[in-house]
């Protein structure tokens, strides 16, 4: 910790860097997603005699939109994770210079430590999850008992 030398100049400099990387791969992310929706309702179902896969919606899907849609289930950890960490990472690093700034350097070791651990994807991506289901379902007005 002593060797510790921080330009909160410079460290605002990377951070703003860092945000509109995050922003563009946000960006990018919810292009891929919409592209990849697109192309599993474009791709053609295929049956045999009658029976074709389902959809949740209950609309028939093909071999495509099944391998996609195992594709992105098999990578949205990997794709959620690079946006994550960079927030975490530029979070850490403002909140280590605030520490360091006000002369705690002990409480500016514990924020650089904290945001050098992998975040929690499980968690984010249960939150997500759990947010686009509650967007898609109508609220009750309380007319339930």
């Amino acid at each position: 910790m002593t060797g510790w030398d921080i330009s909160p100049a410079g460290v605002g400099a990377v951070i703003s860097t860092v945000r509109e990387a995050a922003d563009g791969m946000n960006k990018g992310i919810t292009l891929y997603g919409g592209a990849v929706q697109r192309a599993m309702e474009s791709a053609g179902t295929l049956s045999f005699e009658g029976e074709g896969a389902k959809a949740a919606e209950g609309r028939a899907v093909g071999l495509v939109a099944v391998a996609l849609g195992k594709f992105v289930t098999g990578t949205e950890r990997d794709v959620a994770f690079l946006p994550l960490r960079a927030s975490n990472s530029a979070n850490g690093a403002i909140e280590a210079t605030n520490a360091y700034g006000a002369g705690e350097l002990e409480q500016a070791w514990n924020a650089q430590r904290q945001a050098s651990l992998a975040p929690d994807v499980t968690a984010f991506l249960d939150a997500a999850r759990k947010r686009a289901y509650e967007a898609r379902t109508p609220t009750n007005s309380g007319d339930q008992p």
